[in-house]
């Protein structure tokens, strides 16, 4: 199983579409999916909330080949980026399977790639098509510039979209941001600026064609398998898990038996410690989003190091303060409620 495509080529669809790779916690979406079917190489790749599709349309003599699909690990993605900008641009490189390993080949040099042979990765055409049929063919269809898009990321905010009409801006708003941003004109879809939505599908045959092929929800694709105590990687996430760890404490204080009092001060604490980091970082937000988006990012980085309780102790020695007292002082604290216990204990 093979196909052939120029270098330049490869390296467009894997620029294309490298953005949108899944975090290392979705292993299945953690690289970027080769997938040839019998008129193209596609390269797929999805991080739950975005999918993206490139493809490369075989010669007649590669048409009709035996279909086949690997996805390429992340970590594979920048050693192979850079054998193929080591390679001629017009060179033919053969992109073939063996055994555990996706083969990229020229005249004068290979590599390979190890992957998962049987990897189940979501049926990324069955998604599409689930998407496609929730929007009306007449519906609006402008053009943009996928350069200017890219301008609304220093918002730091989440922008709602309205498209009015094909050939006039669409506007976005934030909590507290408006704009607006003007349709791009150019024939880059469909036969000519009045081509509709239903043209765009059909110059995918393969994938829309065929309205009695399954369709599939976006909301349905794998979920991150995250470390139990990894800080939430955005400010929302971050809102969200100290809310729920502020009622569940909460929820474990009113259930706890009224004698066991180390477990009653443990959900206490987490609660009341919950509750404080929430309105830090709602206040941060409000002040400097910006600033609330980094500290949150690398409190995230900090605790999947693991090594913030070492962190802690070097801080406070700085700060003037004596954390091996507050370890010895908690340590007879400990012993004297132990003790306490041990004296409240029926005889045998």
């Amino acid at each position: 199983m093979s196909v052939t495509i120029n270098v330049h080529q490869v390296g467009r669809l894997i620029d294309k579409v490298r953005g949108h790779i899944g975090n290392e916690y979705i292993e299945v979406l953690h690289g970027i999916r080769l997938d040839v079917d019998a008129s193209h190489l596609h390269a797929v790749a999805s991080d739950r909330y975005t999918i993206a599709a490139a493809r490369y349309e075989l010669n007649d003599t590669e048409r009709n080949r035996e279909a086949f699909a690997r996805t390429i690990p992340a970590a594979w993605l920048k050693p192979l980026r850079e054998w193929l900008d080591a390679q001629a641009g017009n060179l033919t490189v053969t992109i073939g399977t063996e055994t555990g390993r996706l083969v990229f080949a020229t005249p004068a040099t290979e590599m390979r790639v190890p992957v998962t042979d049987n990897v189940e990765y979501p049926d990324w055409r069955a998604l599409l098509r689930g998407v496609a049929a929730e929007i009306p063919t007449i519906y609006a269809f402008p053009a943009v510039d996928a350069r200017m898009l890219a301008r609304w990321a220093d918002t730091d905010d989440t922008l709602r979209v309205r498209v009015t009409s094909d050939l006039r801006a669409f506007m976005v708003f934030g909590e507290d941001f408006v704009g607006a941003q003007m349709p791009k004109k150019f024939t880059g879809v469909g036969p000519d600026m009045d081509a509709t939505f239903e043209q765009a599908l059909g110059l995918w045959p393969s994938i829309f064609a065929d309205n009695n092929q399954d369709a599939a929800d976006m909301a349905d694709m794998p979920a991150e398998e995250k470390p139990r105590y990894e800080a939430a990687p955005t400010v929302p996430d971050m809102v969200e898990t100290l809310l729920q760890q502020t009622l569940r404490s909460t929820s474990d204080l009113l259930g706890a038996p009224s004698k066991d009092h180390g477990a009653m001060a443990s959900f206490a604490i987490a609660g009341v410690n919950a509750w404080s980091a929430y309105r830090f970082l709602n206040a941060l937000h409000t002040a400097d989003p910006r600033l609330a988006a980094k500290v949150v990012a690398d409190l995230g980085e900090e605790l999947d190091a693991g090594d913030f309780s070492e962190n802690a102790w070097d801080i406070a020695e700085k700060a003037g303060h004596d954390p091996q007292a507050w370890h010895d002082d908690y340590a007879e604290h400990l012993k004297k409620l132990a003790d306490k216990r041990a004296a409240e204990q029926p005889a045998a």
